[in-house]
């Protein structure tokens, strides 16, 4: 992004008019918002509102029918998916993605290599550039380790580790790519009362001492309500409305689509 533009307070992420149709149904409907730099963001809905759509737009796994998504000022929509990170946008899955078989070290290792700038024949001759680089990854990784109290088990297989264990690991993973912009498909999907309040206080923790912007999709309203600057809902594709976490409570129209008409 030019000075110009931080300087007239250019949104990190402008969504503009996204939809998409999967042959006749549209599973987005002309959604607009931006998100400045340092906020968390809730993305919110019943199941089938577009959360999920949306947030794979964001990550290029899915193409928009029309509209654009600018990030920094640019649009993000001629990238393909593997080149999202070295931009800044990094992402969490509600299904985890994680090597099963591999360290905890090394999952996280491999986070921090989508940012990598090395070439092939740099990494095959451990050229002095591919090697500082990899030092600089190590480090970066140890201080993950450590930052999300990751130490007792950087060495064991992800396997057999505890749900909540694994969830701070594709954590970990995400944060190792350096990102502007962080993306949290579900984090507390699968997360006892305990997990979740700590999952919160940790959101909001990575984004004041890390400077990073977060947007999230979570069926979880007390989460989402105490940690959120911004929220925005969608229902049946549409943006149903947007605001502070007070605002969207006390919203008619939100509350109906959760809880039903007679509400």
């Amino acid at each position: 992004m030019s000075a110009q533009g931080a300087a007239a307070g250019e949104p990190l992420l402008s969504v503009r008019e996204v939809t998409v149709r999967f042959g006749g149904i549209v599973a987005l409907d002309g959604i607009t918002f931006d998100m400045p730099r340092g906020v968390v963001l809730g993305l919110i809905g019943p199941n089938g509102a577009g959360k999920t759509t949306l947030f794979n737009c964001l990550s290029r796994i899915y193409e928009p029918s029309s509209g654009d998504v600018r990030f920094e000022g640019e649009t993000i929509l001629d990238r393909p998916a593997h080149r999202m990170a070295e931009i800044g946008i990094g992402r969490t899955f509600q299904n985890l993605a994680l090597f099963p078989n591999l360290s905890v070290r090394d999952n996280i290792m491999i986070g921090g290599h989508t940012r990598s700038r090395g070439g092939y024949v740099s990494d095959a001759l451990r050229l002095p550039s591919s090697r500082a680089s990899e030092r600089a990854l190590s480090e970066r990784v140890a201080g993950l380790i450590d930052y999300l109290n990751l130490h007792d088990v950087a060495a064991r297989p992800v396997a057999g580790l505890p749900f909540g264990t694994q969830k701070r690991v594709e954590l970990a993973r995400a944060l190792a790519a350096q990102p502007k912009l962080l993306l949290l498909d579900e984090p507390a999907c699968g997360l006892n009362h305990e997990e979740v309040h700590e999952l919160g206080r940790l959101i909001r923790q990575i984004r004041d001492e890390r400077a990073i912007t977060v947007l999230l999709v979570e069926h979880h309203m007390s989460l989402v309500m105490s940690i959120s600057d911004r929220v925005v809902a969608l229902n049946f594709g549409r943006k149903l409305a947007e605001g502070t976490p007070q605002d969207i409570q006390a919203n008619e129209d939100v509350v109906r689509a959760y809880l039903g008409e007679a509400a």
